[in-house]
């Protein structure tokens, strides 16, 4: 049958022909009229992703038709009203907070949806994510109705090792398919947070001196530098979602505000950015513990990252 709005003659009739076996079949009880049409769910899912794993979550999370939209590039965009049978979200916690980004769209955005859902993903500790989410978000006026973390791969380079990381069995198919099953369903839930895991994020924030109501957001000039082993492939440029790489006649130079995604130091196929030096700061005191070990979602492609984080 088409999938546009007109109707063929060959659909009249079959759509006839459905109406009278319907009808008869009704007159003996065996079951009412049948619709002509299938009311497809439409489903739209945004989506925030530094190194590929709330991409690949998206995707999967994904119905047969469904659009997946890129946070950054409707940033970019200025597109703020979204409007769907279905809207979900997926990003990435850091400090047990969304992005500043993601942050910052919701509090713009009109998401007009009979259901909407939110995937938090992150590697370690996800504490009080799902209140702060729920706080945020009914703050903004987009209330959701089903909030869920899932643990994934920890590509915060300061405390993990990526090559470790990868070999360890975090059950991400499994859980996935547990998500998935709710969102069938249309189940109305958020994950339960223990009071345990409210002080632990408390302690956090004391430790780190973060903000808030703002979380990451850093300077790139400060946190990371380019070293001479650079060849200006130019990847940085295209895959940081706030265009703070510029490739020029004497390198690579970056600066302005940085959500602390690390796609920039993460995709570099030579490894030549690394985190600037800083004994004072809590958070990179202890620099990387494997500076030769870089992380990118299996599932997901370089040209990828690059289509949903390009600002040029």
């Amino acid at each position: 049958m088409n999938t546009n709005d007109k109707i063929s003659r060959r659909d009249v009739l079959k759509c006839m022909g459905t109406a009278v076996i319907s009808s008869a079949a009704a007159s003996s009880g065996l079951f009412s009229l049948a619709s002509c049409r299938e009311n497809v769910k439409k489903r739209i899912i945004l989506y925030f992703t530094g190194t590929g794993n709330c991409l690949y979550v998206a995707r999967q999370l994904a119905k047969e038709g469904a659009e997946l939209l890129s946070i950054p590039q409707l940033m970019k965009q200025k597109t703020f009203e979204i409007e769907a049978d279905e809207i979900g979200l997926v990003y990435p916690i850091y400090g047990h907070m969304p992005p500043y980004m993601v942050r910052q769209f919701i509090q713009k955005a009109k998401l007009k949806a009979a259901y909407k859902f939110a995937i938090l993903t992150y590697g370690a500790r996800k504490c009080d994510a799902v209140e702060i989410w729920d706080g945020i978000s009914r703050k903004a006026g987009n209330a959701f109705d089903y909030i869920n973390t899932l643990v994934m791969v920890d590509n915060w380079l300061p405390n993990f090792d990526m090559n470790k990381q990868i070999l360890i069995d975090k059950k991400i198919p499994e859980n996935l398919q547990k998500i998935t099953t709710d969102l069938t369903a249309r189940k109305c839930w958020h994950e339960p947070v223990t009071e345990e895991e409210r002080e632990m994020h408390r302690g956090f924030m004391a430790y780190t001196g973060l903000d808030p109501e703002i979380g990451f957001l850093m300077k790139s000039e400060k946190y990371f530098t380019v070293t001479d082993t650079c060849i200006g492939y130019g990847a940085c440029v295209s895959v940081c979602p706030r265009g703070n790489y510029e490739l020029t006649s004497q390198g690579v130079k970056m600066q302005g505000d940085c959500e602390f995604c690390f796609a920039c130091i993460q995709n570099c196929p030579q490894k030549s950015i690394q985190f600037a030096k800083n004994e004072t700061d809590p958070l990179l005191r202890r620099g990387e513990v494997n500076p030769n070990a870089r992380y990118r979602n299996e599932h997901i492609s370089l040209m990828d990252i690059k289509r949903a984080n390009n600002q040029f």
